[in-house]
């Protein structure tokens, strides 16, 4: 099927399918800064990036959501829902089908070319961008309000702003600074730099990010990053934790590094530490664990 023919079958098929537009619908600005007129009250959500899911859940409103896309697998539930492809590879007949009465977007990652058939479809699209932890909570709110849930979004966000304040706290007591290397990519090596989640989160727990500079994801030669003499190696495992697990082994070949030195390199789950949801915090947290153990020794 061409291009063309298949834009007009989803035509035919929204209108056959598709709900009207809900006469309750209130005109807002999302986070994009695009004007778009959302239902009152969406019972069918198709939420296009995993994070949105994630929050969804969390928001107890998993009961909206007819269509997530793939790697939406928080969660365990998520994998019940059906699938509209990647968040960079949206099938638009896959959500159109689906009959949306609102999809929720990211800007970042989500092709602007289907967002823009999806609107002129008569599908609302309000997209999210969060940059950082407190535009995570915004978030979180923005979309509590949306789906009729703002009192578990405000003690959502009510909780997560606690307990990173307690961190913070607790890493007033150091007098340390560890130097800590974040590796996400194999070959080559690739960490995170200044204007990631990461970056936030390692300097939050207490760390020095030794990869911090205007590339959001710079790439490193191994005899970089022992020049680098990280104090803390973390490995991010993501889907693949045998490969890195055969990474840790290999950097511990290298004695001389002080992470590896003093048993300091470790493999942690990427999705807690890049993906802007509420277990951010959780990141944070086994982050302030690994940085700075010395202060959960004192305080047992």
């Amino acid at each position: 099927m061409s291009n063309v023919s298949r834009y007009t079958f989803l035509i035919i098929m929204l209108f056959f399918l598709c709900p009207v537009a809900q006469p309750g619908a209130k005109e807002v600005i999302d986070q994009a800064g695009r004007k778009v007129n959302l239902p009152d009250d969406p019972q069918r959500v198709v939420s296009l990036a995993p994070s949105i899911t994630e929050i969804i859940f969390a928001l107890g409103q998993e009961h909206r959501l007819k269509g997530v896309t793939l790697f939406s697998d928080f969660p365990p539930q998520a994998g019940a829902i059906s699938r509209v492809g990647s968040y960079v590879q949206l099938d638009l007949e896959r959500i159109v089908a689906l009959r949306p009465d609102l999809c929720i977007a990211t800007k970042d990652g989500n092709p602007k070319g289907t967002i823009d058939r999806l609107v002129s479809l008569n599908i609302p699209v309000y997209a999210v961008d969060p940059k950082d932890l407190s535009s995570v909570m915004e978030t979180i709110l923005e979309i509590g309000s949306i789906l009729d849930a703002p009192e578990k979004a405000n003690a959502l966000v009510k909780s997560m702003y606690s307990r990173i304040q307690k961190i913070k706290v607790l890493i007033e007591q150091s007098t340390i600074t560890p130097g800590v290397f974040y590796q996400i990519g194999v070959s080559p090596i690739v960490s995170a730099g200044t204007h990631t989640f990461i970056h936030e989160l390692i300097v939050l727990a207490g760390g020095k990010n030794l990869a911090q500079g205007p590339v959001a994801y710079p790439q490193f030669s191994r005899e970089q990053v022992l020049v680098l003499s990280p104090e803390v190696f973390i490995i991010s495992s993501m889907a693949r934790a045998a490969v890195f697990e055969q990474v840790k082994q290999e950097w511990c070949e290298w004695p001389g590094l002080p992470a590896v030195r003093n048993q300091r390199i470790f493999l942690v789950d990427s999705d807690i530490l890049d993906r802007p949801t509420p277990r951010l915090v959780e990141g944070l947290e086994l982050l302030t664990k690994l940085i700075h153990p010395e202060l959960f020794e004192e305080a047992k």
